[in-house]
């Protein structure tokens, strides 16, 4: 006999061991799928100008390979869209998986791409191909990821545990940089130049194959599986048709995609400030030397690595609101700091510079994946946190190294660089104050259930 006011099978918790294994795949996966994103920043700071662009300046070459880098956010809103609609539509999981396959197998191709001196213009042409090949993939993770840890665990600490998938971005910067820093410290720069560089990419072929195998171990997200039930149910009723989520997302949910796009603005674009520009400010404008500054970045990783879920937590006490306004805020002042730090000179200054930046950017990372989750429905879940996730993606931090790096050719300084990323943080504030407290919300609640309803029609 149902007992009265039970909650669903869908909305308990699950068995600990299995909601373990949810989280732990979700941020080997993540940290998989952004370690070969990260890794192509850095060489394009470090390396790509002179192997792709070997006829500009070095610091065209770098604005060049940036352009090339920036090309990969371009491809994310796409691989959102596309991962999203089917993700709504067949299952989280199956999506994840072909995200990895596409992402891993891009990255190992990039690291057997010869340069522009063993076949000319073909060169940078692959190079940008592979690199569209990495945005979509990427574009299709994130929603799929942090949806498969929200879905399975309660809304007392979504936002602990959804932050997870989240440590998975510091997680493969942390593999990333670590990886670059040891090559640097063991490899003369002709030889890192001329080959050394392509070790880490092909590293992502062994990489991929241990985040397939924890992957394809995970069950499919509970809450998925009774809305898709509760849909499949509906259309044998009504012999009705099921909407496209993407069509419906933005139909019933458009303001809640503006929010995500504005919270998002200065979350990304201050990040990749950090981590990808400050490899061109360091070295060439602070004369800091290349390992010292990808040394400083290894621990900064680490920092943050530990921030994400500290934040995470405080918003399920706190709210989300209040702790990625927080971020935000911090974030805009110490951008005017940033540099100045930088240009004491040394490990311990990039250090200080970068780790301070991280754990204030992580406020506003950390609860980003339950505040997402929190503001869409079931059925249309997947595509309205990758759109606003993703379409943020193209103006901020697709744009922001190359931004940033147009401004100090520019004006000769970095203050205007600082100006750009608290503008940033003054339309995520904006945001902020807009949206709506979510924190707690059951994603399988009548609200969201009259939206998988409204999804069939």
């Amino acid at each position: 006999m149902p007992v009265p006011n039970a909650p669903s099978d869908a909305s308990a918790a699950p068995p600990r061991r299995s909601f373990a294994k949810v989280v732990i795949s979700s941020l080997i996966g993540t940290t998989v799928e952004w370690y070969d994103f990260f890794l192509y920043g850095s060489a394009a700071a470090l390396v790509f100008g002179a192997v792709f662009f070997p006829d500009s300046d070095p610091l065209t070459g770098i604005l060049l390979s940036f352009g090339t880098y920036a090309v990969g956010f371009v491809a994310r809103p796409l691989g959102g869209l596309v991962f999203g609609h089917f993700g709504d539509r067949v299952g989280r999981k199956k999506l994840l998986v072909i995200s990895l396959l596409l992402m891993g197998g891009a990255t190992f191709a990039i690291g057997l791409l010869p340069g522009y001196a063993a076949i000319g213009t073909a060169a940078p042409l692959l190079l940008i191909v592979l690199r569209l090949i990495q945005g979509f993939a990427l574009g299709g993770e994130w929603g799929g990821a942090v949806l498969m840890v929200s879905e399975h665990g309660s809304a007392k600490h979504r936002g602990f545990w959804a932050s997870w998938p989240q440590a998975g971005v510091p997680c493969g910067n942390l593999l990333a940089t670590a990886v670059l820093a040891v090559l640097a410290a063991t490899m003369a720069d002709p030889a890192f130049e001329s080959w050394g560089w392509r070790i880490p990419f092909l590293l992502s072929g062994v990489l991929v194959l241990v985040g397939l195998w924890v992957r394809l171990a995970v069950e499919e997200s509970p809450v998925f599986q009774a809305a898709a039930t509760r849909a499949a149910r509906l259309r044998a009723q009504q012999e009705a048709t099921e909407r496209a989520p993407i069509i419906e997302v933005v139909r019933r949910h458009w303001r809640e995609i503006l929010v995500a796009m504005g919270v998002r603005l200065a979350e990304n674009i201050s990040y990749y400030v950090i981590t990808a520009f400050i490899l061109v400010y360091a070295v060439q404008e602070s004369g800091v030397e290349r390992g010292t500054v990808l040394n400083a970045l290894l621990v900064a990783a680490a920092v943050q690595l530990v921030a994400i879920p500290i934040w995470g937590t405080l918003s399920d006490r706190f709210g989300r609101r209040p702790i990625i306004a927080f971020g935000a805020i911090g974030t805009g002042a110490w951008a005017f700091a940033f540099f100045p730090v930088i240009d004491l000179g040394g490990f311990g200054a990039v250090l200080a510079a970068a780790a301070v930046g991280l754990v204030l950017h992580a406020a506003m990372y950390g609860p980003q994946a339950a505040f997402f989750s929190e503001l869409f429905g079931t059925r249309t879940r997947y595509s309205g946190a990758s759109i606003g996730y993703q379409l943020a993606s193209i103006v901020a931090g697709g744009l922001a190294p190359l931004i940033a790096t147009w401004l100090l050719s520019q004006f000769g300084s970095a203050v205007p660089v600082s100006a750009y990323v608290a503008g940033a943080c003054v339309l995520t504030l904006v945001a902020v104050w807009a949206s709506r407290e979510t924190r707690g919300r059951d994603l399988d609640d009548p609200l969201f259930a009259a939206d998988d309803t409204a999804a069939t029609g």
